[in-house]
């Protein structure tokens, strides 16, 4: 009797981590207000990024020279490779994580993986015609990017894609480099340099 408790009690222990597990690795979200890219062209977005603003956050937080590079695993999965030098350490950090399109490829709304079978979202929100310049949100407002094929970005360029913040009323606090802007309901303005 004792010996079946065990066994059913560890059966039921199993089937929760499971379901726990498949909540956690589906749990992808875009922030409230922001709207993948649509139509999107993956073969033009892979390739080698700069990071050009953040928002801060602990993997990345002390990390200068970011870039991302983006190449084909297979039909389905994309190579994440994340690079940035560590001020503290003096040491250059790499990250490598897999992304999938989390429903239509046409539509830029990813998950993306650097720990296992949990995924996180990754949408491109706006980006021009080129495949230059991107605006990327995470899950939530705790995970944004801008994005440059360049070590730069023009300030016209920022300046639209913070234009769009304000207009989804995304509040947040990006850093930029030697600058921060804070973007709120009224528009951004630099608040440090």
């Amino acid at each position: 009797m004792i010996k079946n408790t065990y066994k059913y009690i560890t059966i039921g222990i199993a089937a929760a981590a499971s379901v726990l597990s498949l909540n956690l690795s589906s749990c992808v979200t875009i922030p409230k207000g922001a709207k993948a890219v649509r139509p999107f062209d993956r073969s033009k977005y892979l390739g080698s990024w700069y990071e050009i603003a953040r928002m801060d956050f602990k993997f990345e937080k002390g990390l200068s020279h970011v870039t991302a590079t983006y190449s084909l695993i297979n039909d389905q999965t994309i190579r994440v490779d994340n690079k940035g030098y560590d001020m503290n350490s003096k040491k250059w950090k790499q990250s490598i994580g897999k992304a999938k399109f989390v429903g239509n490829p046409a539509e830029a709304r990813l998950k993306v993986s650097f720990f296992g079978p949990f995924y996180a979202g990754y949408s491109v929100i706006a980006i021009d015609p080129e495949y230059l310049y991107a605006l990327i949100a995470g899950n939530n407002l705790k995970y944004m990017w801008l994005l440059s094929r360049g070590k730069s970005m023009p300030a016209q360029v920022r300046e639209r894609y913070l234009s769009i913040l304000t207009m989804a009323r995304l509040p947040l606090l990006l850093k930029i480099t030697t600058l921060v802007i804070r973007i709120t309901p009224t528009g951004p303005a630099v608040i440090f340099f």
